[in-house]
């Protein structure tokens, strides 16, 4: 991309260094700056990274600086794997056992609300 001309615009200046600069551009007195921007965006990503960004030591400094300091335990995975057997007093099982479970959001899980989920959930023919 070629250099572009600044073409200051009087109504645009917000301070009144801006309205003196653009004044004396508009006047001749100053030379209107010209702006490069493919030059200055390649400038711009040599200050993008550091210099010790550059070298294997920047991964070694990231890797510290962001470190646990606590010993931390890597969680287990478990399936569950329900097999379907067509027959809803299975089902009403294993809703009991998750209502009784600590770790689940829903604790009271009773045989009327089940019996009522399963009536909701049968096909209308």
């Amino acid at each position: 991309m070629p250099d572009e001309e600044v073409k200051p615009n009087l109504n645009e200046a917000s301070t009144q260094d801006a309205q003196l600069a653009a004044d004396s551009i508009a006047s001749g007195q100053e030379k209107a700056p010209t702006v490069n921007f493919d030059a200055d965006y390649a400038a711009a990503q040599q200050f993008s990274v550091s210099e010790v960004d550059r070298t294997g030591k920047g991964a070694a400094a990231a890797e510290a600086a962001t470190a646990s300091n606590q010993k931390t335990s890597q969680p287990q995975e478990t399936k569950t794997q329900a097999q379907s057997t067509g027959n809803p007093d299975d089902f009403l099982e294993l809703a009991k056992e998750v209502g009784n479970s600590p770790t689940e959001g829903v604790t009271n899980v009773s045989d009327d609300l089940v019996k009522r989920a399963l009536e909701k959930g049968e096909r209308k023919n």
